[in-house]
């Protein structure tokens, strides 16, 4: 009996021990085993950009593409279609404010991440800095429009370089988390 009470009662130790033992002596929570499924359902690192240049037969494939990929794979459908959709890049020597022909700024879009600088001035397009990441009062779509149809000096296309949405219904709070509260 005593022998059974030993056994059973190292065998609880035992257990106590390896269920709060942790390979991470940081860690101070306990991890607890979660199953899910999840599903990429769009990639959107650049606003627009996927909706408009990946052909519809492409979109699942595009959204599971890794974005290290993405360029090689889908750089000449982007162009092709920015091409096809822009009177701004009828030759190819044609460039955008960017100085970027259909090639080089196809490449630059392909691959749809946000970027970030990391020690500058975080804007979607300011008129000096580009793609280094996103306030909130960028006018993302139209900076977008400008750089499709608006050529070198952005008038080329004046009607289809301006989504013509100047301001937000409500104005950005001052602090975290800086979004208008909804209507």
């Amino acid at each position: 009996m005593i022998r059974k009470i030993t056994t059973i009662g190292l065998s609880l130790i035992v257990a106590a021990v390896s269920f709060n033992c942790s390979n991470n002596d940081d860690d101070k929570e306990m991890e607890t085993p979660m199953t899910a499924t999840y599903a990429l359902e769009d990639q959107m690192g650049r606003p627009a950009v996927n909706t408009v240049f990946v052909s519809a037969n492409s979109k699942d494939n595009f959204n599971t593409t890794i974005p290290s990929q993405q360029g090689a794979a889908y750089a000449s459908m982007f162009k092709t279609n920015l091409e096809a959709l822009s009177p701004a890049f009828n030759v190819s020597t044609d460039k955008n404010a960017l100085m970027q022909t259909s090639t080089a700024f196809t490449n630059l879009l392909a691959t749809d991440v946000l970027n970030v600088s990391l020690d500058g001035k975080t804007t979607f397009y300011d008129g000096t800095n580009v793609l280094t990441g996103r306030a909130l009062a960028d006018d993302v779509i139209t900076v977008e429009l400008l750089l499709i149809f608006g050529g070198e000096d952005f008038t080329e296309n004046p009607a289809l370089s301006d989504d013509h949405v100047d301001a937000n219904d409500k104005e950005f709070l001052t602090s975290f988390p800086y979004l208008a509260s909804p209507w």
